[in-house]
């Protein structure tokens, strides 16, 4: 039998909200590395039946009460108490709310992403500039004005955004590396003036899913290797990214915010019908989705340099995903339908045959071109290591534990993002089941074979220009 690492011990209760496949996937990864945890202090409250099974397994009680704005502070308060942990995982449920209800109990607190109540994201009565992540999230740090300290809650850490965080601090440092730079960097001043210093340009968190599943897609139905409402909800907000002060072409869709740090901008269209050019070591080039994610505000605000408010240096941040076959052919069918949610949903899982998922960074306009880091989790491996999981789910996973732990580990450090708290140490929980967790430069840029069927308005001054990596058709 395998010997698992504990990486902490936990003597309060666990609450998990909403068990989907994030939360099934992380369960058995919590009960093997978070010792003094038993079952009976471990309680499930979602709001269907999904992993129903799995908890009584486990032997988890399982509350199915949907949460809404006027009832969880009656479900939750006999549940949370002073010195518990309560992982939101659910969709549709206020991470606005849940935070400050585990403030005011004294309880710690992780999600994966900042959720909005029901039509926070899609609402069409609510201005687009609002139903981004980049006020949702702004909306979160407006809470550390009153809490200088307090309970942890840690914002926004899966898999990405989370460990895509981590992976672009030790990118970072690789490059600095091979290029001979000095590099020791203690906090955010330093960490911004290193990429500066390199002459970072654009980060893209580039991600390419190759699973395929024996079952194909059939009409009327959306398939997805992780939530299906999660990527429906993030795909249809406002397509979104970091902007980078070396940025000449501003988007004539593109919109700034009038509010905040003002460190990204947004597109008038929805992210899954928005697309991007990248590049990952396995699949090659290829065109993603650019997806409204938390990292690609968060990592261009932390890499930020300012001189009092003027700002000297920003990089262009931003999500560009390809996500498996079958899910590209449900978002197709999907806006098609006006952005109206088939009726069938399916999560791959044990139909999944092969394929990996490769999830990274990559660094671009230094003194190397462009660098990828990150992982290429395989089903194979994935399955070996960990139960109920695809290799997507398990990257999301095991970041979801990582974050924990460093939250039991660090209890009173009150609101904090990944930019903001140990790289290395969630990379040390998380390496393991990662599969091969690879560093490649490559001399690709977006211009490379562009024109060859018809002639493009490109920016070749700057290969790394927004302009030329967006995909117009």
């Amino acid at each position: 039998m395998t010997q698992h690492i504990v990486h902490t011990h936990f003597p309060g209760r666990l609450i998990f909200i909403g068990f989907g496949s994030i939360g099934q996937g992380v369960l058995p990864l919590i009960l093997r590395h978070v010792g003094g945890l038993a079952p009976e202090r471990i309680m499930i409250v979602t709001a269907d039946d999904a992993g129903r099974q799995e908890a009584e397994q486990y032997g988890i009680r399982f509350l199915k009460h949907p949460l809404t704005r006027e009832n969880f502070r009656h479900v939750l308060d006999p549940l949370v108490g002073r010195g518990d942990f309560l992982l939101n995982l659910s969709v549709d449920v206020s991470s606005i709310a849940l935070i400050k209800l585990c403030h005011e109990k004294g309880a710690l607190y992780l999600d994966t992403c900042i959720e909005p109540w029901p039509g926070g994201y899609t609402d069409p009565n609510i201005p687009a500039s609002r139903r981004t992540n980049y006020a949702l999230r702004e909306e979160v740090l407006e809470l550390r004005r009153n809490w200088t300290n307090g309970p942890t809650a840690v914002i926004t850490h899966g898999a990405n955004p989370g460990l895509v965080s981590h992976f672009v601090k030790q990118a970072l440092l690789n490059i600095a590396a091979d290029t001979g730079v000095e590099a020791d960097p203690q906090g955010r001043d330093d960490w911004a003036a290193l990429a500066s210093k390199l002459g970072v340009k654009v980060i893209h968190i580039a991600e390419r899913d190759t699973q395929v599943s024996n079952q194909p897609k059939m009409p009327g139905e959306f398939v997805n290797t992780w939530s299906v409402d999660g990527f429906v909800s993030e795909g249809s907000q406002p397509a979104e990214l970091g902007w980078g002060t070396h940025e000449r072409h501003f988007p004539r869709d593109g919109r700034q915010h009038d509010f905040g740090r003002k460190s990204a901008i947004f597109l008038t269209q929805p992210g899954c019908a928005t697309r991007v050019r990248t590049w990952t070591p396995e699949a090659g080039h290829f065109h993603g989705f650019l997806v409204t994610h938390g990292e690609s505000i968060s990592i261009s605000d932390f890499l930020t340099v300012k001189q009092n408010d003027r700002v000297l240096y920003r990089p262009t941040v931003h999500y560009a995903y390809h996500p498996s076959d079958n899910a590209v052919l449900s978002v197709h069918e999907f806006a098609g339908r006006n952005f109206q949610l088939q009726d069938r949903k399916r999560i791959m899982m044990e139909d999944i045959t092969c394929g990996i998922d490769e999830l990274g960074v990559l660094l671009a306009g230094h003194a190397k071109n462009a660098y990828w880091y990150g992982s290429q989790l395989s089903i194979g491996e994935a399955r070996k290591l960990a139960p109920y999981n695809s290799a997507t789910s398990l990257q999301v996973t095991v970041a979801a534990l990582a974050g924990m732990i460093w939250a039991i580990e660090n209890p009173a450090m009150g609101l904090v993002e990944p930019d903001e708290i140990d790289f290395r140490r969630n990379l040390e929980i998380c390496m393991p089941y990662l599969g091969p967790v690879v560093g490649k430069y490559t001399d690709w840029t977006p211009l490379f074979d562009r024109g060859r069927l018809f002639p493009e308005d490109v920016d070749e001054s700057d290969p790394w220009q927004f302009k030329n990596i967006r995909v117009v058709y």
